[in-house]
């Protein structure tokens, strides 16, 4: 029996837990799920016979130590800075490990390690980053093998609500951590574009957006990741004159979430002092001028009438404007804008969201025409539990995981899944989980 220690039970992982317990008889794997909600691992795992629940505490020294020995492979959905302590562990015990959180300084740091142990330490297999890298690899591998020279790489990917339960003027509803949401886009966005470097701060991030199309879900609004650079070396395409990476949103989704960047509301770095005695009406006011004007008015001053009825009525629906108390005490703008967005974009028991991808490949070929390829995903969730986020995220990392423990992947090290030998086989295997790209050429 080979044994498998998944390390959090939270809402990415319902379909990873799935596939491990559906594939565990005929791959004769014992599955350990540990969470700090016992009760929760246990909705997760039912009563199967190749499952084993326990409350898991990772600052739990000899509990993790005695776990991780015990395992063949760890698969850790923890959030990213709490990595270190089991990727260390694995090295130590000779065990292998599978996240989806992107390679850290810290972890990249034990790669020579890990291949002096003889283990896998896989990162950025889940959706973004993960199927982004393996379908992409899969297409610029396949224009290198033809003599073409890739001259522009540019890929989108947003987690999103579907069409059937878009409900809302913004178009959206959480199916992934909150705050992340709230926080997005901080930093300076870097990406090249016709060989030039461009950067775009985080005060116009929002206003310098583009517009992706995808077949029979219309038009999207895209803005820059903050780090379209570094995928260059990893994808083999150093040389490259154009190349972004984006996130994606329903069309005038942000204009009107820059008026929340603009106002100050994801700022995160510092309290409200007794902001529980506000409405949030009064903490909006709080941050503008010209105290003898309606709010609206104010507010279109502050955003140099950069707000149109559109991205308004948005922001009124949000309850932002509202004279309703604010039920947290000395929270953060970007806490509180939270706890009202939580609320008005839950995802309700009948919801189903939606994962959207697309890249945009043009390369000169062998005859030195200039061709286009779009390779477009679409993932609808099927309920709460079973999300589309949850599909996109957990089943390639379960997946992999297989193909280590069946001994399908010779390299080792510190890897992501960018690698033929890795790419082929789970995307091949996604396509029969109805995780398929559809591609274009013209």
């Amino acid at each position: 029996m080979k044994n498998i220690l998944v390390i959090g039970a939270g809402r990415s992982a319902s379909s990873l837990i799935k596939y491990l317990l559906d594939n565990s008889t005929t791959e004769n794997w014992n599955v350990t799920i540990g969470d700090v909600s016992l009760d929760l691992v246990k909705q997760k795992i039912g009563n199967h016979k190749n499952a084993r629940a326990i409350h898991f505490d990772i600052n739990n020294e000899t509990q993790r130590e005695e776990e991780i020995k015990q395992s063949d492979v760890v698969i850790s959905m923890l959030p990213a800075f709490m990595h270190m302590s089991v990727a260390k562990d694995c090295v130590r015990f000779k065990k292998h490990l599978v996240t989806a959180s992107y390679v850290s300084k810290e972890m990249q740091e034990l790669n020579e390690e890990a291949k002096q142990a003889g283990i896998i330490l896989m990162n950025e297999c889940g959706l973004d980053p993960g199927i982004d890298h393996a379908s992409a690899m899969k297409l610029i591998d396949e224009i290198h093998r033809e003599g073409g020279e890739l001259i522009s790489f540019k890929s989108y990917c947003g987690g999103l609500v579907a069409p059937e339960s878009n409900d809302n003027p913004w178009g959206y509803k959480f199916s992934w951590n909150p705050r992340n949401v709230i926080l997005a886009g901080q930093g300076t966005a870097q990406f090249i574009e016709n060989g030039q470097y461009k950067y775009i701060p985080y005060n116009r991030l929002f206003t310098q957006t583009s517009t992706v199309e995808i077949k029979d879900y219309g038009k999207f609004d895209a803005y820059a990741n903050r780090d379209s650079l570094s995928y260059r070396k990893s994808y083999g395409i150093e040389n490259i004159p154009t190349m972004l990476r984006g996130t994606l949103r329903m069309e005038g989704f942000c204009k009107a979430w820059n008026v929340f960047v603009k106002l100050g509301f994801t700022d995160d770095t510092y309290k409200i002092e007794a902001s529980d005695t506000l409405t949030y009406r009064e903490l909006v006011e709080s941050f503008l001028n010209n105290d003898n004007l309606p709010t609206k008015t104010k507010l279109a001053l502050l955003m140099e009438n950069l707000i149109d009825r559109d991205s308004l009525n948005k922001i009124i629906w949000s309850g932002i404007l509202s004279d309703e108390k604010i039920p947290l005490a000395n929270a953060s703008p970007a806490q509180i804008l939270q706890e009202l967005l939580e609320r008005k974009w839950k995802l309700e028991e009948h919801d189903k969201d939606m994962i959207v991808m697309q890249h945009q490949f043009q390369f000169k070929n062998k005859r030195l025409e200039t061709k286009n390829i779009t390779s477009s995903l679409v993932v609808k969730g099927e309920d709460q539990t079973y999300t589309a986020m949850a599909k996109t995220v957990g089943l390639p990392l379960a997946v992999v995981t297989k193909l280590i423990l069946q001994g399908k992947i010779s390299a080792t090290g510190v890897i992501i899944p960018t690698i033929k030998e890795i790419y082929e086989p789970l995307l091949s295997e996604l396509e029969t989980l109805e995780i398929k790209f559809e591609e274009t050429f013209h």
